[in-house]
């Protein structure tokens, strides 16, 4: 008797579970309709849907096989630059008497060239194919100036080691490429970073603070940034990194970052360390882009740039919804397929452009001669057309000194060579003539001057003047030179009107 009480009790137990779970599942799943349904009953247009696209509760990530596979192909680089002389004085700023001082105290005493003492630094590399080729960074290898270190070693996760040579570099990119002496290597296949997706989960793969192999995750966070870092080693960089926040320290530099099915879709590049340190987002190269680079480097020891044939609108450089045309080159690529000043181009083969730092990836990473669809906006109206990328960058009409000098309150000319070693300096962009009413009219600044820099950063031509400027935001900016046939160098503070974005 006793046992069948209990077998009731059991049952009207598992009768009323069942019933709560049944219950319950009804009034929450009417809540959770509730939550985004209008008054009259459906779903608003603007919803975003995040549900539709959520990962089932049984597909966890998974890391193990793509880090694994992806370890052994990624190497620790190490460089090492002798010690060398190096001078502290501007050329021409030598005299007899600091001649005189330097052979009774020698190197060191504060005049002459100083020792600078060798250098040391490591980061990491890629293994691209089984015969030994290595993607790495150009600042990886850098001698701390236009050159490569004297000596480069390669280490992989085994512990064999290789001396490395260059094949080519690339500064305007931060790209190049290595080659050690090896048969069936370890490498990683390119993956396509035109389909990498926002909160996409990545991997990081490299050497950091000296560690050994280590592995980080995080998502990506933005695509096509532009923090411009490569301009300190190229007068024409070239910028539009996948930002992610898997942690990425120095000697991260040069190494992978990789999908979850381990394929390789970006090398590190860059953190954003306002310390020193990872302090949440890191960098990397586009594989799309980096993979034409190293082929041209492979091929032919340097890059063969394809062209266009535009210049970005330079005060709508940083809009976010698309590549504003600026000036067009009468016999380029654009100008023959019918695109003009003013227009918006939001499409490169049918992959969007969202700003002229996509852009200039874009095609970037394709060849002279290649034919490419374009889509882009002119008063609001939407077109396509066909162009064929050019080898060379077309004939421009002379706008650029004539933009920068409406925006400046001048007229503004390169010098000469001659002008330029009579005075010691490497280039400079000459104030022809001040406009009344002008930026330049509200300082002491008088015609003649040479402009040499702006907040320090060198300036050769008016080209280059333009571009420190449409990268500056700050609203008064500190222009150095100098006057012909007068000694000393000269600082004027010059507030810019306000530009539009």
């Amino acid at each position: 008797m006793k046992l069948k009480q209990l077998l009731l009790v059991v049952a009207v137990s598992a009768v009323s579970a069942i019933g709560s779970v049944w219950i319950y599942s009804k009034v929450t799943r009417n809540n959770s309709n509730a939550s985004i349904q209008t008054a009259n009953g459906n779903v608003p247009v603007n919803y975003a849907g995040f549900f539709d696209n959520a990962a089932g509760a049984g597909e966890p990530i998974d890391f193990t096989k793509a880090a694994n596979a992806a370890v052994p192909a990624v190497v620790h680089i190490k460089t090492k630059t002798a010690a060398k002389k190096t001078s502290n004085r501007l050329p021409g700023q030598r005299n007899s008497m600091e001649d005189l001082f330097e052979q009774f105290f020698g190197p060191g005493s504060g005049f002459g060239p100083q020792i600078q003492p060798e250098q040391r630094a490591s980061g990491s590399g890629v293994i691209i194919s089984e015969d030994g080729y290595i993607i790495t960074n150009n600042h990886v290898v850098s001698d701390g100036g236009t050159g490569v270190a004297d000596e480069i070693t390669v280490t992989l996760s085994n512990k064999k080691t290789y001396k490395a040579k260059v094949i080519g570099k690339d500064p305007s990119s931060d790209i190049a490429v290595l080659k050690i002496d090896g048969n069936n290597l370890p490498f990683l296949l390119y993956g396509n970073s035109d389909n990498v997706k926002l909160g996409q989960w990545v991997l990081a793969i490299g050497y950091p603070l000296t560690l050994e192999t280590t592995v980080t995750a995080g998502i990506v966070s933005a695509k096509g940034r532009n923090i411009g870092i490569n301009g300190r080693q190229s007068d024409t960089p070239i910028e539009s990194f996948i930002q992610t926040d898997a942690a990425v320290n120095q000697g991260n530099s040069g190494g992978a970052l990789i999908t979850t099915d381990g394929q390789l879709i970006g090398i590190n590049s860059a953190i954003y360390a306002p310390t020193g340190t990872y302090a949440g987002y890191s960098f990397a190269i586009p594989i799309n882009l980096a993979k034409k680079i190293v082929n041209d480097l492979i091929k032919f020891g340097d890059v063969k740039r394809p062209y266009l044939g535009i210049s970005a609108d330079e005060f709508k450089v940083n809009s976010s919804d698309g590549a504003y045309v600026g000036n067009v080159a009468q016999d380029g690529a654009a100008a023959k397929a019918g695109i003009k000043k003013g227009d918006v181009i939001t499409k490169i083969n049918d992959v969007a452009i969202s700003s002229w730092t996509e852009l200039q990836a874009s095609i970037a990473s394709l060849n002279a001669g290649d034919k490419v669809n374009v889509t882009y906006k002119r008063n609001g109206t939407e077109y396509s057309t066909s162009a064929v990328l050019k080898g060379e960058t077309g004939t421009y009409e002379n706008l650029a000194a004539s933009n920068v000098g409406d925006l400046l309150g001048a007229e503004l000319v390169n010098i000469d060579k001659q002008t330029a070693e009579k005075n010691d300096v490497e280039g400079g962009v000459k104030v022809k003539k001040i406009t009344e009413g002008g930026a330049f009219s509200k300082t002491r600044m008088e015609a003649g001057f040479i402009i040499t820099s702006v907040n320090d950063v060198t300036v050769k031509n008016v080209d280059e003047l333009r571009r420190v400027l449409v990268n500056m935001k700050e609203e008064t900016i500190n222009l150095e030179g100098f006057y012909e046939g007068y000694n000393g160098f000269y600082r004027y503070p010059v507030n810019i009107p306000q530009r539009d974005e």
